[in-house]
């Protein structure tokens, strides 16, 4: 729909086209000369990018679909995640119909491989998969903005600052999510803007109510269910951008801001592609099919199953034991007291060894909020536990006072 046309990803029939424009890209073409071939793109840079442009040409000449790229690009992907992780475990596919669409609401550790993990699992479960929310930061470069969009990504223009303007992208943005999930395309978007840096997964209720805005005078729970959110609970034993992200928090709670440098998303993009990152669970919820009365309802339901659904690694509870302060948050000390029993002595060693190591790279000032990035999973999924158990008791006591 031309509507849709600033945000939305590439349809087939621009396929070729665009991987025609994208397979002359000087700029892409030396990227990836100078990263495959370091030493020869530094003393032969032209030969190199003409060489790396027709191979790109010689692998896409018969792509003429988005489908059709994905399956080709499939192999190369399985490849990175198997090459960056020890394990990657998934639960809750059973929770998902393959006849219907998805809304996949997510927290957000990482900029490219949150939705990736999840396109994997889905991918090798049978699933179509979904259309991917990005945002218009990491869009600087038109190669980047083409790779994106032709991987089934949408445009979030997060670069606007007027009230009418903000008011007008996110009606369309609404709009569009809307128009996809009643088409038959499910939908992954993030929690909240941007990665929890902190560790802290929490759905932020502007995005319960910008889904919902461009359907007025509907019933909003009707709106929820039509939806089909499933959240998402994304666990990374490490995160190989954690050193980066402690140095931004330090500065943060330091000077009150904190200043990106040129390329630095970049950087994170690299760094989140193929560093280290551990044991990895991709946990999918429940749809959420209940009687939501607001945005807030949905948030605290979408929370409870991501909290839930989290899987602590060792990185986790030996950050616990690094903060003696987070020992002192509900549930956290019991929750500690066996949590070695869960893991075999040999993985738990390499990991402590491997857990100072990382801290050890981090400045004095910046360790504590290293640590806090992985510490706070377990406070939160115990604050989610005693929550829950407070509930169940409230209303077994309600049940109680009904049935004298």
């Amino acid at each position: 729909m031309v509507e849709f046309d600033a945000i939305r990803p590439y349809s087939d029939d621009e396929v070729p086209s665009v991987l025609h424009r994208l397979t002359r890209d000087e700029e892409l073409l030396g990227m990836l000369a100078s990263h495959h071939f370091p030493r020869l793109h530094r003393w032969l840079p032209g030969l190199v990018r003409r060489l790396v442009g027709a191979g790109l040409r010689r692998e896409a000449r018969d792509i003429d679909s988005v489908d059709n790229l994905q399956h080709r690009m499939e192999p190369y992907l399985d490849r990175l995640i198997e090459s960056s992780v020890a394990a990657v475990s998934y639960s809750g596919l059973e929770h998902l119909a393959k006849d219907r669409p998805h809304l996949f609401l997510a927290n957000h550790r990482d900029i490219v491989m949150d939705p990736a993990f999840v396109n994997y699992a889905l991918y090798h479960a049978g699933h179509p998969t979904p259309r991917i929310a990005i945002g218009d930061n990491l869009l600087q470069r038109p190669f980047v903005s083409d790779l994106m969009r032709l991987n089934k990504s949408f445009i979030v223009h997060r670069s606007v600052t007027g009230r009418r303007e903000k008011l007008a992208v996110y009606q369309t943005l609404s709009a569009y999510i809307n128009h996809s999930i009643a088409t038959g395309h499910s939908i992954w978007i993030a929690q909240a803007e941007g990665r929890a840096k902190d560790g802290l997964d929490e759905t932020d209720t502007a995005i319960i109510k910008m889904l919902c805005m461009s359907r007025k005078g509907e019933d909003f729970a009707a709106i929820v269910r039509s939806l089909n959110i499933v959240p998402v609970s994304i666990a990374y034993e490490w995160d190989p951008c954690d050193q980066m992200k402690a140095r931004e928090l330090e500065q943060r709670a330091r000077t009150g801001s904190y200043v990106k440098e040129p390329g630095e998303d970049d950087r994170s993009i690299a760094k989140g592609l193929t560093g280290y990152k551990g044991h990895v669970h991709v946990a999918f919820g429940e749809p959420l099919t209940g009687d939501y009365p607001d945005a807030r309802a949905v948030a605290r339901e979408a929370d409870r199953q991501i909290l839930q659904n989290y899987k602590l690694q060792p990185s986790n509870f030996l950050a616990v034991e690094g903060l003696p302060e987070a020992l002192a948050a509900p549930g956290v000390a019991s929750r500690m007291k066996a949590w070695r029993e869960g893991f075999d002595s040999a993985r738990l060693a390499a990991e402590k060894t491997r857990f100072e190591a990382r801290l050890n790279g981090c400045t004095p000032a910046e360790q504590h909020w290293w640590l806090l990035q992985y510490a706070n999973p377990v406070i939160s999924a115990c604050a989610a536990a005693s929550a829950a158990a407070c509930a169940a008791e409230s209303a077994s006591d309600q049940g109680a006072d009904q049935g004298q």
